[in-house]
């Protein structure tokens, strides 16, 4: 079936003019009743954020998504287009989306007095509907709003205030669609009080000069509370002035987490042939819960989901470079390869005082350390709280190997095989291994998870030189250091 390509086909057609808003609610309504996914990739916002994003878009609210970065709110923005029509008619030629039957600038109302039914229309695609802009602190009120152009005025010889010789902005050409503002905080405070009359009354004022302008947007704007200190706020009448304000979150369980990761991460087709074990991708995750709750690290700048993405890539590339160096056909991550995402995590995290005396790379390793822990303790007791009380010391096997003067001499690079021999060389590490899984091909993370949570727990020593990892007894390496 062929679109209508003038004004009178279009009203032959029967077609209806609805308002952004409107047309949102309608297809929201429609999706909910045929319980369709709305908004598809946004994980573990099923029963908080995204329940209010469709009660903001029922009520024909603008919308404020406010949560700390990487919580997903410009990708929720940008999902909102699914709601909208897949085409909708403008007046052909017109640079503010006119609707055919009620044109609101004056370019469009020419076109209908001087062609009336002839009228050409052109068909717009939801794509072309969305509107983004990153609020920094040079946009000026020309960007969102418009100015005169006073080429126009001279070469039309009209005054400045005729709309014919505005050159109009962001806002005026996202009529009939959808505007994001991010980061709204970093928005000047003069810029702000520009928008006011735009949500409320659909004014616009330039130069001095109010122009009756009804445009039919609808806005979101995203904000970090962070802004609301550090960098500016957004100014109460403002608030006051966008109708449902909605908090975003981080991932409120490791599951959730560890989709989001596998969904957003990056790998090439080599890449996703190397085999990641689950645990690696559980303590992976914990990570980043750690480093949320570490007083290491600045709660108020949040951590982003995208230390868990960089950091399953970093680990990933570097099994990869291990496997290309060693000739290998195949490779499996393990937990030595966190020390490959140490620059994921310095550079995702913003450190207190605290934190900075302790040096970014020392904070990276205290993170991945108690992660580690974490996971271990999901399965065994503290093991220098089983020494002390007397009881049954699992460990007993581990402990009297180290004590005997054993070390283990771990490389970064080295290959698969010799790796897993010299770990099965350690007396009752396998048969403890095999109480955290029960899965052949995540023996050796497990084994390293005890070897390296022993050493966080101070029942070994664990030096890290270059590329070598080396574990020992904690006894004897006091005493070496005292000699």
């Amino acid at each position: 079936m062929s679109l209508p390509k003038t004004r009178g086909e279009l009203v032959k057609s029967g077609y209806e003019s609805i308002s952004v808003k409107e047309e949102l609610r309608r297809n929201l309504m429609k999706k909910l009743r045929n319980g369709e996914q709305v908004f598809p990739g946004i994980i573990g916002f099923e029963e908080s954020v995204l329940p209010d994003v469709e009660r903001a878009i029922l009520s024909r609210h603008n919308i404020l998504l406010l949560g700390l970065r990487g919580q997903a709110k410009t990708r929720i923005a940008r999902l909102l287009t699914s709601l909208l029509d897949e085409y909708i008619p403008v007046i052909a030629g017109n640079e503010l989306n006119d609707d055919p039957l009620d044109p609101i600038s004056f370019q469009g109302q020419e076109a209908i007095a001087e062609h009336g039914d002839d009228t050409p229309i052109e068909w717009l695609h939801r794509d072309e509907r969305y509107i983004e802009k990153l609020a920094t602190p040079d946009v000026s009120i020309a960007d969102l709003v418009g100015d005169v152009d006073p080429i126009k005025a001279a070469t039309l010889k009209l005054p400045y205030s005729d709309q014919r010789v505005i050159h109009y902005g962001l806002i005026p050409r996202a009529h009939r669609s959808i505007f994001v503002i991010n980061e709204l905080p970093d928005l000047q405070a003069r810029i702000q009080v520009s928008l006011f009359n735009m949500l409320q009354e659909g004014d616009i004022q330039i130069r001095g000069f109010k122009l009756r302008l009804p445009l039919d947007v609808q806005f979101v704007f995203t904000a970090n509370p962070e802004d609301y200190t550090n960098r500016g706020s957004i100014i109460t009448p403002l608030k006051d002035r966008i109708e449902s304000q909605i908090l975003t979150h981080y991932p409120l369980s490791i599951e959730d987490a560890m989709s989001i990761t596998k969904q957003e991460v990056r790998l090439s087709d080599d890449q996703k042939k190397i085999v990641v074990p689950e645990l690696i991708s559980i303590i992976l995750e914990r990570i980043s819960f750690v480093a949320r709750k570490s007083e290491l690290v600045d709660e108020k700048s949040g951590v982003s989901a995208r230390l868990s993405i960089s950091g399953l890539e970093n680990i990933i590339s570097s099994a990869e470079r291990r496997m290309l160096k060693n000739g290998e056909k195949s490779a499996t991550v393990r937990i030595s390869d966190f020390w490959g995402m140490i620059p994921a995590i310095t550079g995702k995290v913003e450190l207190v005082y605290e934190g900075e005396q302790e040096g970014p790379y020392s904070v990276a390793l205290s993170l991945i350390g108690t992660a580690i822990k974490q996971e271990f303790r999901s399965v065994y007791p503290n093991p220098d709280k089983l020494r002390k009380q007397e009881q049954v010391d699992l460990f007993e096997d581990v402990r009297a190997w180290f004590n005997a003067g054993n070390t283990l001499d771990l490389f970064h690079d080295e290959p698969e095989k010799s790796y897993a021999k010299k770990l099965d060389g350690v007396p009752g590490l396998s048969a403890l291994a095999k109480k955290i899984t029960s899965d052949a091909s995540q023996l050796i993370v497990a084994q390293e998870v005890i070897l390296y949570a022993l050493a966080e727990f101070d029942v070994l020593s664990k030096d890290l030189v270059d590329s070598k990892l080396t574990f020992r007894d904690m006894l004897a390496d006091m005493l070496g250091d005292l000699n």
